[in-house]
């Protein structure tokens, strides 16, 4: 594992990219945006909260529930594995394990995939969490580990990505790439399409490779690192790929975001837009939380804004959730912001945890799962908005936070 002065940058990242401008100074030059009074247009209803362990131990890691089989599946960063019935909220089993997760559960019908801040990559059990393997790797698993047929396939903070087998915990191949200087403290999950396994990595880089081998098909730059310090040059992939109809889509900090041909890894479009949060699609548009905490609406086409709502700026604020009409986002004072997947404006807003969300809510069975850093686990249900306003002849951004490009005729 990288140590040294790399290391205190992953520690300086802890608490995500905005500590950076103001390392050595007693005030956050960019604090979270005041939150106004709003009269909610939908009504959002908690069917389920509980208290379920120590959560992400105010650290930024990747643990996110995961719902199989009417059971969502859960771990917290002391080693607590927990099993609750998804319509309840009641726990079914809960398991010590004693190890530091940091990523994950990846579940399928057998097996619970976690991984440590020690390099453990473990399967446990379904049923009741018994240890079926544990495999050990070179670094710190971030990313969820990706079940796929019969392996597993995880994405380490120095950016390797190994493949095993998902019976015996045998590895069946690994893949390194040399990573820069410095990093943010983060790595994205691969997608995985056929037998295409595209992963972001750092250096604003994406390679694709075969699920069999873990030989690259294809190698591509989203964002060449500028600036001429270290720190500057940061131009990590951290936000997971996602694709669709045989277009990846990525999205880089201190860089662009961009949508990349799946078969020859040729860059389609790209434009400047820092983000490391991750995004999310639906319907020919890409719903994403950029670095400066806005969430945007762009056209999949060409990357064009259709809209930016700019109330919740600073407030360290997750990936989207896309919920029928509406974008569900976590914020860092544990508030569910719901906005209007049509035009971005803010329909409700729902306090759900004592502190920070850092995790992307999950959407499943027309409900929302929304997982606290203080190990609330709350599941909620929201009415679908009305139609959008029509604009004001002159709308007055600065009082709306939505900023809207005018139509292309």
């Amino acid at each position: 594992m990288r140590t040294g002065f790399l290391t205190i940058f992953w520690i300086l990242l802890l608490s995500g990219c905005s500590i950076i401008p103001w390392f050595g100074s007693e005030e956050d030059p960019r604090p979270p945006t005041e939150l106004r009074d709003l009269e909610p247009e939908i009504g959002v209803t908690t069917l389920w909260s509980t208290e379920i362990g120590a959560g992400t131990d105010r650290r930024q890691l990747n643990l996110i529930p995961v719902l199989h089989g009417g059971r969502l599946y859960i771990a917290d960063a002391v080693g607590r594995i927990i099993v609750l019935d998804a319509a309840t909220g009641r726990v079914l089993w809960e398991r010590e394990t004693g190890l530091p997760f940091s990523g994950g559960p990846g579940v399928d019908a057998k097996y619970i995939i976690l991984g440590s801040s020690d390099g453990d990559l473990v399967a446990r059990s379904v049923s009741d969490g018994s240890e079926r393997w544990n495999a050990r790797v070179d670094s710190e698993i971030l990313s969820v580990p990706r079940i796929v047929g019969s392996r597993v396939l995880v994405h380490t903070l120095d950016d390797s990505v190994y493949a095993f087998d998902l019976a015996s915990g045998t590895q069946l191949w690994k893949y390194s790439y040399p990573a820069p200087v410095l990093t943010l403290r983060g790595s994205s999950r691969p997608a995985v399409i056929g037998d295409n396994v595209i992963v972001g990595i750092s250096g604003g880089k994406l390679v694709n490779l075969e699920l069999q081998s873990g030989l690259p098909r294809w190698e591509t730059t989203v964002t060449s690192p500028r600036g001429r310090s270290e720190l500057a040059r940061i131009a990590d992939i951290d936000a997971d790929p996602i694709v669709v109809a045989g277009i990846v889509y990525v999205a880089t900090y201190n860089g662009d975001l961009a949508a990349v041909d799946l078969s020859t890894g040729s860059v389609l479009w790209r434009r400047r837009l820092s983000a490391h949060a991750g995004l999310a699609a639906s319907a020919d548009v890409l719903y994403i939380t950029d670095s400066d905490d806005l969430v945007r609406a762009v056209t999949a086409g060409d990357g064009t804004d259709i809209w930016k709502q700019k109330a919740l700026k600073y407030r360290r604020v997750t990936a989207p959730a896309v919920l029928g009409n509406l974008v569900a986002i976590g914020d860092g004072e544990g508030y569910v912001h719901w906005l209007d997947r049509r035009d971005g404006r803010l329909v409700a807003r729902t306090e759900v945890a004592n502190g920070p969300i850092t995790g992307r809510p999950l959407v499943a069975g027309g409900r929302l799962y929304v997982y606290g850093d203080d190990g609330t686990l709350a599941a909620l249900t929201a009415e679908s908005p009305p139609p959008p306003r029509k604009p004001k002849p002159t709308p007055n951004i600065g009082d709306t936070g939505i900023s809207t490009p005018p139509r292309r005729g």
